[in-house]
């Protein structure tokens, strides 16, 4: 096994970025510099966490550094504990101080990250409907960790939290006002995603930094986000992580009488229609079940697999439209995220369709995914830049729990 550090060297802090999935618990570890910087050391998963859970570790060159399998499931507190327990050694002689978690939805309750106490766990439970797939994995990750370790600090970033001040009118929905000051309106997710390009932007494209830019995080799950300034003035999710694009297993946006429909006329229970558009639509529902992986949809030849791809493409398209209204105009078009960062031919795709905006591509730097992948006349600046949502949520942890 290696150490993350060598002995002899000052103790440092250090903050582990937990992100917990349905079945995996992934992790990043990160050491403050002398100044002040966070630098990732360490990370891996603990993957297969429902039937027989095997950890790695990777340091900073992408080195495995150690695994451990497991025979059987083991309880979630037994693998955090393995996990913090394994952290703590290896980073002797540097201190762990805390544990920063991403969570999908802050509801109306936050608007920015939030150090963890037991009111904060009351009520973020009932945020649970508003995120089911997502917010019961973390809430079990963070009952798990406050009970086997009370006095190591955990703080939560949400996903919501980036959007909170954008303007209220792009947050309404045409709903009684009652029901809107209740919090049922749009909300907007990736923002530790989206809190990172616009962290960037000074440094890769000033104009843009302070101009009109739209950040296209194109993944398993899709969204996108308007910037004026490096502040968001709209996206394409609402009031769930349902809405908007098309995505690996959602449906994306939908008309709501569908709904109706589906429950009236059908006779499908709540949670039904709530499979079928959270796990069975999206890239998956519409190849008829060849894939949720764009990779896999590119690859065959089946017609319905094309058709995933194109309403894929559409969607985007069609929303870059939308909020490129609403930034009133475009300077710049980012790309991140897996599928926005390593699909040339998805970018290619979708910037095609993009001309009327002023979108020129530059076919070989797309191929080669160099940063700036616009031709040298293209009026709007079209930039991959991969995203870095645990440096972000190390970065607020960091803040909240510092001495």
């Amino acid at each position: 096994m290696m150490h993350l550090e060598q002995a002899g060297e000052v103790a440092k802090r250090c903050y582990v970025v937990i992100n917990a999935g349905s079945s995996s618990f992934k992790f990043s570890v990160f050491v403050e510099q002398d100044n002040g910087q966070l630098d990732r050391t360490v990370f891996g998963e603990v993957e297969g966490t429902r039937t027989k859970p095997h950890f790695y570790a990777k340091n900073r060159t992408y080195e495995k550094i150690d695994e451990r399998c497991w025979e059987h499931e083991e309880p979630v507190d037994v693998l955090l504990a393995f996990l913090v327990s394994w952290i703590e050694e290896h980073l002797a002689p540097n201190r762990l101080v805390a544990i920063g978690h991403r969570m999908v939805h802050g509801g109306a309750y936050y608007q920015q990250a939030l150090l963890v106490d037991e009111e904060a766990m009351t009520r973020l439970r009932t945020l649970v409907p508003l995120a089911p797939l997502h917010q019961p994995r973390v809430l079990a990750a963070l009952d798990a960790l406050l009970t086997r370790y009370p006095d190591l600090p955990q703080v939560i970033c949400f996903d919501t939290a980036f959007h909170s001040d954008s303007p209220r009118i792009s947050q309404l929905y045409g709903l009684p006002v009652s029901m809107s000051n209740e919090g049922l309106r749009r909300y907007g997710f990736h923002g530790s995603s989206y809190e990172y390009v616009s962290s960037r932007l000074p440094q890769v494209d000033p104009r843009a930094a302070v101009g009109r830019t739209i950040v296209a995080h194109l993944g398993s799950g899709a969204s996108m986000c308007a910037l004026v300034g490096g502040k968001s003035v709209a996206s394409t999710m609402g009031f769930t992580a349902l809405d908007g694009l098309v995505m690996g297993t959602r449906c994306g946006v939908i008309d709501p009488g569908l709904l109706l429909y589906l429950m009236q006329e059908k006779g499908m229970t709540p949670k039904e229609v709530e499979t079928l558009l959270y796990q069975e639509s999206g890239l998956f529902g519409v190849s008829g079940g060849i894939s949720n992986d764009v990779r896999d949809l590119l690859a065959s030849d089946e017609p319905a697999a094309k058709e995933a791809l194109d309403l894929f493409v559409y969607r985007v398209v069609r929303e870059t439209g939308s909020l490129a209204a609403a930034a009133g105009g475009l300077d710049a078009f980012v790309f991140t995220a897996g599928v926005g960062e390593h699909s040339p031919e998805m970018r290619a795709r979708i910037c095609a369709q993009l001309g009327w905006l002023g979108v020129e591509l530059d076919e070989e730097a797309n191929r080669l995914g160099k940063a700036r992948i616009s031709a040298p006349d293209s009026r709007v600046n079209v930039w991959i830049i991969p995203t870095n949502e645990e440096l972000m949520i190390a970065r607020h942890t960091a803040k909240l729990t510092a001495d």
